[in-house]
């Protein structure tokens, strides 16, 4: 999957971060979304119509990947959509939310980040295939420490009254905001390929060490 690729410069209210120049970024709002997407799609396939035969499938992710998006509150999503000549594309997306909590006695929870990492969990993958999850620290340039989780994950579906679950590469890093309490940026990388999981987790935390906040 490795090849040379541009980076793009995103910028929005109070942060930059840098994705592939190939991603698509899309409107996650639900009264325009579909439309926006779908508008995407066709712009896209009018230049690659050699991968006409998985518009369905471009949309349904991306559509699928903006719903997901609202409901966490993201303020930036991005996808990937590539074909490397496999049977299927390969898929992927970042996003960046702004989260905060309280304790029960509605304290602004802490966002040091030796703190976050300490109430994540970790979890053991018992036997081969298993869902796995590993906590840890690292430095974001100019940005410094954050926490992070990172592994294979079974995914609730949001609003799925069955309670289903996707599971995922999933890496998620939980970085300060400066001068909020309580407040941290999230930028989470997520793929359903779970073969390709090394690689994805390399290009989330390549993605993810461009973030830095503005203003």
């Amino acid at each position: 999957m490795a090849r040379y690729m541009e980076a793009l410069t995103v910028e929005r209210g109070g942060f930059r971060i840098k994705v592939p120049e190939s991603w698509w970024e899309f409107d996650v709002r639900p009264e325009s979304r579909d439309d926006s997407i779908r508008r995407m799609v066709n712009e896209r396939l009018r230049e690659r119509p050699e991968l006409s035969q998985y518009r369905d499938l471009y949309t349904a992710f991306l559509q699928k990947a903006a719903a997901d998006a609202w409901k966490s509150g993201a303020l930036y999503c991005g996808c990937m959509a590539e074909s490397f000549g496999g049977d299927t594309p390969i898929t992927g997306s970042v996003t960046v939310s702004l989260v905060g909590g309280r304790t029960q006695q509605g304290e602004p929870l802490s966002t040091d980040p030796a703190a976050i990492a300490s109430g994540l969990a970790v979890k053991e993958a018992k036997r081969a295939g298993d869902a796995w999850r590993k906590v840890t620290t690292v430095e974001i340039p100019g940005v410094g420490p954050a926490a992070r989780t990172y592994g294979i994950e079974d995914i609730a579906v949001p609003g799925d009254a069955l309670k289903r679950t996707i599971r995922a590469v999933l890496m998620q890093t939980f970085i300060p905001v400066p001068g909020q309490e309580g407040k941290v940026a999230l930028v989470a990388g997520s793929s359903q390929v779970l073969d390709l999981a090394d690689s994805f987790f390399d290009i989330f935390d390549a993605i993810t060490s461009t973030f830095r906040f503005t203003g």
